[in-house]
């Protein structure tokens, strides 16, 4: 079992548990980036029932159909006290191991489910009919089909007609929560201020591998660099990682587009020039694989006026991990590997301070339903809401706001995010006015400022009163 620390996941851990009140045996799958903690949750859930744990191993050259099958036997003889056990066909492992678990509250886990089954195209065939005949016996079984967002996974569960009908469940495990993600460094020891631990989110995200990484005797700085510029840092090693988990052999497909939306937000015209990629539905679909595995969004912008979506919308980097990596880290990866950064402080590198205010941005639209509840606003209420731009034309001057809230009322919320060590200054203020400026209102609407921060504001920030809401962020951490 794990040693790692568990927090969150409340709604996830009672939709499983939920599964047993059915009656009927229950199969399942659970989803999520690479590190998101889906085997974690599983063992949380299992807790105090019989549970049995099966792996697959990476698909790397070499790695064949029979050696799925001699791991899973190795796995499955450890278990039930019956080492030595070899066989070459899924069928007679599956039935071997439901007459194991015909009694009880019992949790299977298929972890990594994509690598076990790749290699053999009877795999979901087999598996299936082991449910049907073997499995569904016990009505307190649930069988748990685990593994990355990948497209295999889409193709051979999600959308098989093999397992069609039978899947009751299905979760697609997300970032944690800033509440969650401040109790985890709490829990490790971390004694920073708000602004240290949110330098660590900007960076992290919500992934709560990244964050069990944290050395609570450094500070956010040294933990970066530790993590991030050595040679043997878990999180400059990461990336590649990443790519082969989830699209193995068409990572090259995946990897320019991920590193074209690592200098900004882009059209689909403008991304498809630039990866040298015909502008097609294959493209799309594989935007859309990446959209799905959390990696980058797709923000649309919209008229306001009527509050119809437009044509126009971006793709946008939205894992504060690549955004980071692919902006900082890989440009310096030859002086990392020489050992250049062993000894500098990343504080005083260039663009350090930017690079991080835009990581914090990211973070604040992850939780952007954090602002709405500050807000006072209902999600009903919301016509639409999005990093917002308005292209330039010869009526109407370019625009763009961090983040825009229109609801059904007419009304406006535009988002200034300022991530600042120190208290921000009235010059906020003329920024905002500028933007704002800028901004096409149509009649009848209304427009109001606000200012989303973490080191506090100065004095004539609040004396001019411009901003409808000031929004401390940290207040954030502690919900």
């Amino acid at each position: 079992m794990s040693d790692l620390i568990f927090v969150g996941r409340k709604r996830e851990i009672e939709g499983l548990n939920a599964l047993f009140q059915r009656k009927s045996a229950n199969l399942a799958v659970i989803r999520g980036r690479r590190r998101i903690g889906k085997s974690r949750l599983v063992e949380e859930f299992a807790k105090g029932k019989q549970f049995y744990v099966f792996s697959g191993i990476p698909p790397v050259e070499g790695t064949t159909a029979q050696s799925q099958r001699d791991v899973f036997a190795k796995q499955l003889g450890d278990q039930l006290g019956m080492p030595g056990i070899r066989l070459d066909d899924w069928s007679t492992l599956f039935t071997l191991l439901s007459r194991q678990t015909q009694k009880g509250n019992v949790v299977i886990l298929f972890d990594e489910i994509s690598w076990m089954g790749s290699k053999d195209p009877t795999f979901i065939g087999k598996l299936k009919n082991a449910w049907d005949l073997e499995f569904q016996k016990n009505p307190n079984l649930v069988l748990i089909l685990c593994g990355s967002v990948s497209t295999w996974i889409e193709k051979n569960i999600i959308k098989s007609t093999a397992l069609y009908g039978r899947i009751s469940h299905y979760v697609t495990l997300e970032e944690l929560p800033l509440g969650d993600c401040n109790k985890l460094l709490d829990l490790k020891g971390f004694r920073g201020s708000i602004y240290e631990k949110f330098k660590i989110l900007s960076v992290s995200g919500g992934v709560p591998w990244y964050l069990q990484q944290i050395n609570a005797k450094l500070n956010s700085d040294d933990n970066i660099k530790n993590l991030c510029f050595q040679k043997d840092g878990l999180l400059f090693k990461e990336y590649d990682l990443i790519f082969h988990d989830l699209f193995e052999k068409r990572s090259e497909i995946y990897k320019p587009i991920v590193e074209a939306l690592a200098s900004g937000s882009k059209e689909l015209s403008q991304l498809a020039k630039e990866i040298a990629y015909p502008l097609s539905g294959t493209l799309t679909s594989y935007l859309d694989d990446l959209i799905q595995s959390g990696f980058i969004a797709r923000d649309y912008t919209w008229i306001v006026k009527s509050g119809m979506p437009s044509r126009l919308s971006h793709y946008r980097l939205s894992d504060n991990y690549l955004r980071f990596y692919l902006k900082y880290v890989r440009p310096n990866k030859a002086k990392i590997e020489k050992g250049d950064f062993n000894d500098i402080n990343i504080d005083q590198l260039p663009g350090w301070k930017p690079i991080l205010s835009l990581q914090f941005e990211n973070l604040v639209i992850k939780n952007r339903n954090k602002i709405l509840g500050k807000l006072g606003i209902k999600p009903e209420d919301v016509v639409a809401d999005s990093p917002f731009f308005q292209r330039k034309t010869v009526k109407m001057k370019g625009c763009q706001i961090d983040y825009l809230i229109q609801t059904r009322f007419n009304t406006l919320f535009a988002c200034e995010i300022k991530f600042s060590q120190s208290e921000l200054k009235s010059d906020v203020v003329a920024e905002m006015k500028e933007k704002l400026n800028r901004l096409s209102l149509p009649r009848q609407f209304s427009c109001w400022p606000v200012l989303i921060h973490v080191n506090g504001v100065e004095d004539p920030v609040i004396d001019q009163a411009y901003f409808t809401e000031i929004i401390d962020f940290a207040e954030f951490l502690e919900a």
